[in-house]
């Protein structure tokens, strides 16, 4: 199978089901920001060291990463029609379970943090912001599945956790906003 098809040279691109559509289609701004997000989870994983990590990288993260390719699935999906797999209530209590047994660890916030510390968190920090451009994308769509803008709202909160958690992991103190910004 070719990788390219050309179909698209033209500013065009196929939905599931084979509807085209413009590719500035709001479902394709969506599904697409999902897929950058994934990616940046990716790169975050992949910035992890593997000893230390190879459960939260392997189980927890490839997860939500699968769920998440699957909400793109269905915002890709015109109106009317069903992907075989549909996201469900679980897989957004999976998301907050995670984040609470994560949290309990945590310090609390007693101010605002920066985005940063440790690569891999500064990375799951830009996939937050990624997913709740998506969120605020996919709340654009006519019909959208309910469950996928839960799933991309807590996502985010997900991810805020996770960078944290990471930092703590691996003993990287989190950036602080500081009153005094002159």
């Amino acid at each position: 199978m070719k990788i390219y098809t050309k179909t698209g040279d033209k500013g065009t691109t196929s939905l599931i089901f084979g509807e085209r559509v413009s590719k500035n289609d709001v479902r394709v701004d969506a599904y697409g920001t999902c897929d950058e997000a994934n990616s940046m989870i990716g790169f975050g994983v992949s910035l992890l060291p593997k000893e230390e990590w190879a459960e939260t990288a392997t189980t927890v993260m490839q997860k939500v990463q699968t769920v998440l390719f699957h909400v793109g699935a269905e915002l890709a999906t015109p109106a009317g029609k069903e992907v075989a797999w549909k996201l469900k209530d679980e897989d957004i209590s999976f998301l907050e379970e995670t984040i609470d047994e994560w949290q309990a660890g945590l310090k609390p916030l007693k101010q605002f943090i920066l985005p940063g510390g440790s690569p891999s968190a500064s990375a799951l920090h830009t996939a937050r912001t990624i997913a709740r451009r998506a969120e605020r994308i996919a709340v654009e769509i006519e019909g959208v599945n309910p469950l996928v803008l839960s799933y991309l709202n807590r996502l985010s909160d997900f991810l805020f956790v996770a960078a944290r958690y990471v930092n703590q992991q691996m003993k990287v103190n989190e950036p602080v906003l500081h009153e005094d910004h002159s």
